[in-house]
């Protein structure tokens, strides 16, 4: 169950009659108390609109699109650019302004545009091609930081790869070779739907079902191990901002490291005791994630963390397939939960 901690995150799924039943379930590690008939805050049905839909499939559509490089021309708008840039003020290196392997579309309008008589950063890779170097300059606007408003910089760029990107079309061919659930383009938006609508739902499933087990024992070590984990996290983070770790936790999460370590365990547990209950639930359910399940699910998570195809791969490696396969069984589990729980409304008037 190595890195589970990081489940939870992975798990914000960018995802049986109502018998109000207690049945049991349990084995060495834990007892599920009750499962079918959860109670789980009501939630509100917003009306999801087609453009949110369609928004949501876009990102799945651009996950999926094609690149072929381009050698035999220069650059062009609508192009994808691979670029190296180092970007200097006054003949002085600022900070953020430089990056290597950046893929950029040309047109987009992602990075600077043009200001005056000084032209846009984009349209001045426009007419070179792959493996040259050369020098631009944009002029920053007004509204930009306090550091580089106004100012000019200077761009040093190599360009290292242009590529003609296709994004396919969304048609019943595509829905089929992207979805368990779906064979056609209505049900697919209608699958697409009950995503957005109830992603809220699913996560409150998991969470009820957890405040319905009791822990004989956890794994050995696994405790530890994740609360290690936490706190490598925040350290990195407390790095990343340039501080100690003490005061990291003192200025920006309000505790001392005690206190810190209390809330990591914490953490820690009940990541453990979600996982052990998705698992013992999904055995004597028989809620398994198929290869096709899997693969479908890993690129709708990679997807949604702004990976495509091409790059899908390095998401893999850098969660691993035991914490990705842990999500999507979790998002089934919660699915299956959803089907007979009980939303009840909450009193939010002040004791």
């Amino acid at each position: 169950m190595k890195n589970k901690i990081l489940t939870v995150a992975l798990g914000v799924f960018l995802a049986a009659t109502l018998s109000g039943c207690s049945s049991e379930l349990s084995n060495e590690y834990i007892t599920i108390k009750q499962y079918e008939g959860l109670e789980v805050p009501q939630v509100e049905q917003v009306e999801v609109t087609e453009d949110q839909i369609l928004n949501r499939i876009d990102y799945y559509l651009n996950a999926d699109a094609v690149k072929k490089e381009v050698t035999d021309r220069a650059a062009k708008e609508g192009d994808t650019v691979d670029i190296d840039f180092v970007g200097k003020v006054d003949g002085v290196e600022f900070e953020g302004g430089a990056a290597s392997g950046q893929e950029l579309e040309l047109g987009s309008g992602r990075f600077i545009g043009a200001n005056g008589d000084y032209k846009g950063f984009e349209e001045q890779i426009e007419g070179h091609e792959a493996g040259e170097s050369f020098d631009i300059e944009v002029k920053f606007p007004d509204s930009y930081t306090e550091e580089l408003a106004g100012k000019v910089a200077v761009f040093s760029i190599k360009l290292n790869h242009i590529y003609e990107v296709s994004v396919p079309e969304l048609t019943d061919d595509w829905v089929k070779e992207n979805s368990i659930e779906s064979k056609n383009v209505k049900s697919y938006k209608e699958e697409i739907q009950d995503q957005i609508q109830n992603t809220e739902l699913w996560m409150s499933t998991l969470t009820a079902l957890v405040d319905q087990v009791e822990v004989k024992k956890f794994p050995e070590g696994e405790v530890e191990e994740q609360q290690t984990t936490i706190t490598d996290y925040y350290q990195q983070m407390a790095s990343a901002y340039g501080v100690e770790f003490e005061e990291f936790l003192s200025s920006y999460l309000g505790m001392t490291e005690e206190e810190f370590q209390e809330e990591a365990k914490k953490l820690a547990e009940d990541a453990i005791k979600q996982q052990l209950a998705v698992d013992l639930l999904a055995e004597k359910k028989k809620q398994e994630i198929s290869d096709d399940e899997y693969e479908i699910g890993l690129k709708r998570y990679a997807a949604a963390a702004g990976y495509t195809n091409d790059s899908i791969e390095e998401y893999e490696e850098k969660y691993g397939k035991e914490l990705i396969q842990d999500s999507l069984l979790q998002e089934k589990v919660a699915k299956y939960l959803a089907k007979s729980c009980v939303q009840v409304e909450q009193d939010t008037t002040a004791e």
